[in-house]
């Protein structure tokens, strides 16, 4: 054979029906209404500061009225009279659009103004109580003891909080 039957074989097998890929729309639900990035989203209630919250990425789907965050979170939480209270940060969370109750993932954590810091791997924030919990595994230093349990309920300043059960306990003295 020559180079020209070579070359006329290979351009044959080449002419075959083209197989094009299946393009599959995404349903509208998946996909978000909004997203933003960088970007601050502040919670009032007649006209009183409830909490500011910063992430790195947020996507809004209002047909599921609910706004995941990613790429970092930070809330800042403030008391009935305005004034901050705590700091979360968590790397991931999500916003309850309807009630604006808010859920944190991955390596939590929530510094008090009171001088207590919580560490735990989820945490949820009820709007209306105003008070965080979780069933997680719980680390709280405060400035009079070190604590450690699986689960608690707090107000969002962490200076009540229960622990269903305490696993360790140290106290500080100075």
């Amino acid at each position: 054979m020559n180079r020209f039957h070579i070359a006329a074989l290979l351009l044959l097998a080449g002419c075959g029906e083209k197989i094009n890929p299946s393009i599959q729309p995404l349903p509208e639900s998946s996909l978000p209404s909004q997203e933003s990035w960088r970007s601050t989203v502040y919670f009032t209630d007649s006209a009183r500061i409830k909490a500011i919250l910063w992430a790195g990425h947020i996507a809004d789907f209002q047909g599921q009225r609910v706004t995941f965050l990613d790429d970092s979170v930070h809330v800042d939480f403030f008391d009935a009279e305005g004034r901050h209270t705590s700091l979360l940060t968590a790397r991931r969370g999500k916003v309850n659009d309807a009630t604006q109750d808010f859920e944190a993932y991955d390596d939590v954590v929530v510094v008090s103004d009171s001088g207590s810091t919580m560490k735990t791997d989820s945490l949820f924030w009820t709007n209306a109580d105003r008070k965080i919990h979780t069933n997680s595994f719980v680390d709280i230093t405060s400035p009079t003891e070190h604590i450690t349990g699986q689960g608690l309920v707090s107000d969002q300043d962490l200076r009540n909080y229960t622990i269903p059960r305490v696993t360790g306990q140290a106290l500080k003295h100075e």
